[in-house]
């Protein structure tokens, strides 16, 4: 394997990994942020991209502004919510959640966020992947140099 076949395999790990502990986390709802997630690679460099939303997943939403309640209301019908009150709406009830929000925050701002990126993106799995891509590379580099040494010697 290349250097960038084995980041682009890594890449694509950690993507699997994100999905799953967002669903260990009990985040999906609508199902868009899992197939927002890519891993791309170019070269040596890689990137995860997702919703733009995933900086909520991770921490939160801090109390402040009122999040859009539109959202709220697609929320609630993604994740099947049913108020208790047979008589309130669905509208009223994704206000009364915008308030709640816009007064306490979220409950992941609460709790100082999820784990959600740094149980997955871990110190260690970076410098595992930069073992496996640097190995490759003094392989490489070593593979070249006894080349060259022989055909020196010949």
């Amino acid at each position: 394997m290349t250097p960038s076949e084995i980041l682009a395999e890594e890449m694509e790990a950690i993507k699997i990994d994100l999905i799953a502990k967002h669903r260990e986390l009990g985040m999906p709802a609508s199902g868009k942020w899992i197939e927002s997630v890519e891993a791309n690679t170019n070269r040596l460099s890689g990137v995860i991209l997702a919703e733009h939303y995933t900086e909520q997943l991770v921490n939160g939403r801090a109390p402040g502004r009122f999040p859009p309640i539109d959202r709220i209301e697609q929320w609630i019908k993604d994740k099947g919510i049913q108020p208790i009150d047979a008589n309130l709406k669905i509208s009223s009830l994704a206000f009364l959640i915008a308030r709640k929000i816009a007064r306490e925050g979220t409950r992941y701002f609460q709790e100082g966020g999820t784990d959600l990126v740094e149980a997955v993106i871990t110190p260690a799995r970076i410098q595992r992947i930069i073992n496996r891509v640097t190995e490759f590379q003094i392989n490489s580099f070593t593979s070249d140099i006894t080349g060259m040494f022989q055909k020196l010697a010949a």
